[in-house]
């Protein structure tokens, strides 16, 4: 970083308040309806829920603090002021220089300043692939949140700029909870109905896929496709969080309105982890099978999900790959499968999913990380460049958040990103579902649409929709 950047990062950073007041208040009985209720409050114009591992969950808001990362310029405002630098294709570098600096200006103390966010699965196509292929849209975007909320099962924590930020949510918290959740229209007819739109074009997209494995152009591509939602009724998404967060069992859930997206997921699985310690760890899922209300049925198809042939190998060269991006930016020695192929439930389905430990190299941080697993090799297929270019080929449309991550950080060091899969998103008038499946040589068609069925059932029967 040179040193008008330097500068430059360091105004803004000093010009982003501290949350020097806290106050803990008694613990909430529900936690998931308590910091959707904090996200229904609108007390900011952006805000994120953020569910984590261990059943804590974060509440997060605030307005005009914030960084904004486009392929050729990265925007911060705070007080009232807006910074601009050039990104010269390299965003993500940017973006951690921008938050690097607020790490000086508030320290690693207490887990630092935290900051939240999402970051497109474009910015893979300069991280990995054709840099033309990005288009022009934003890449990243953080939120340094004027008050941020954490509830577990044993208390509150409330962290914020001000006073009157720790009133709002105090009083907030303490008043009875008496919104109800709309009513559930989507009945199974609509659903299936929600599901099925595009199945015929898919296939025909996962065909082409095919041809180009067998052709030697790339091992593995995660091929998916966007089912939109109609015009009206607007879907209420707090609401549809609530109820599909009581039908799920994610790794990861979140809420948010953040940076031109609103969204509700529950992510099977993270892109990476990484604890202030420098310990990075990813949890690649590969390899599906339904799951419903039978469990001898579910157990039937576990058994199958372990034995099939297909499944095994797209789930092992995942493995693999994310195996050499670990080892791209850890100690030697030190990268590590600590469970491999178990099969994990979420939601509607079931899936074979390993996790890989490791160790950052002193020269490395957490965005080295993020830079090289990036986006989630589940999510995109095998080599990560020749899957990227398939992708480009077969898709309609960008992903935009679909397929990318939504994070939670700190100044302290760590990093935890969700892989956004099994997610609700608005952008604009549209708002839509995606689902993807694991197209290899061995896939057909039939079956990777009924795939892409069965993911989508973990969202669409809890969609709830704006009454009155």
């Amino acid at each position: 970083m040179n040193t008008g950047s330097r500068n430059m990062w360091d105004s803004w950073a000093s010009s982003v308040p501290a949350l020097v007041h806290s106050t803990t208040l008694e613990p909430c009985r529900d936690l998931a309806a308590a910091a959707t209720r904090l996200a229904q409050a609108a007390l900011a114009d952006q805000y994120m829920v953020y569910e984590a591992a261990g059943g804590v969950w974060h509440f997060a808001a605030g307005s005009a603090m914030d960084l904004t990362a486009h392929p050729a310029t990265l925007t911060a405002r705070a007080a009232g002021r807006t910074w601009t630098s050039p990104t010269d294709d390299r965003p993500l570098t940017v973006f951690s220089d921008a938050l690097s600096a607020l790490s000086s200006a508030h320290g690693a103390h207490d887990g630092g300043r935290p900051f939240y966010g999402w970051a497109a699965f474009e910015l893979a196509h300069l991280l990995h692939a054709d840099p033309a292929a990005t288009g022009d849209g934003p890449l990243l975007h953080a939120l340094i949140p004027s008050v941020e909320v954490t509830l577990t099962g044993d208390r509150t924590v409330v962290r914020a700029v001000d006073e009157a930020w720790l009133r709002k949510v105090a009083d907030l918290l303490a008043e009875p909870a008496t919104r109800q959740l709309p009513p559930d229209e989507t009945t199974p007819d609509v659903t299936e109905r929600i599901i099925a739109a595009g199945t015929a074009a898919y296939g025909g997209a996962v065909s082409r896929t095919v041809e180009d494995i067998r052709a030697g152009l790339l091992e593995k591509a995660v091929v998916s496709r966007k089912v939109p939602l109609p015009a009206g009724p607007p879907v209420d998404f707090p609401a549809t969080y609530l109820a599909g967060r009581r039908a799920n069992t994610p790794a990861r859930s979140y809420l948010l309105d953040l940076g031109g997206y609103r969204a509700a997921g529950f992510s099977p699985e993270t892109v990476l982890e990484v604890g202030e310690n420098g310990r990075v760890s990813t949890q690649p899922l590969a390899g599906t099978r339904a799951r419903g209300t039978d469990p001898a049925e579910n157990e039937r198809l576990r058994t199958e999900l372990l034995t099939d042939p297909k499944e095994i190998h797209e789930h092992a060269v995942s493995v693999r790959l994310a195996w050499d991006e670990m080892a791209a930016v850890c100690e030697p020695g030190s990268v590590a499968v600590e469970e491999f192929m178990t099969v994990r439930p979420r939601g509607s389905v079931q899936h074979l999913a390993s996790r890989l430990t490791g160790r950052l190299r002193p020269d490395a941080g957490p965005w080295d990380a993020f830079a090289s697993l990036f986006p989630a090799i589940t999510a995109t297929g095998v080599s990560k460049s020749s899957a990227l270019q398939a992708l480009a080929r077969h898709e309609e449309g960008p992903r935009g958040l679909y397929g990318g991550a939504v994070f939670r950080g700190s100044t302290g060091g760590a990093l935890d990103a969700a892989l956004v899969l099994r997610t609700l998103i608005n952008e604009g008038n549209e708002t839509w579902l995606r689902a993807g499946a694991g197209v290899t040589a061995q896939s057909s068609p039939e079956r990777e649409i009924e795939e892409t069925c069965e993911k989508l059932r973990s969202v669409a029967p809890h969609l709830r929709y704006a009454t009155g």
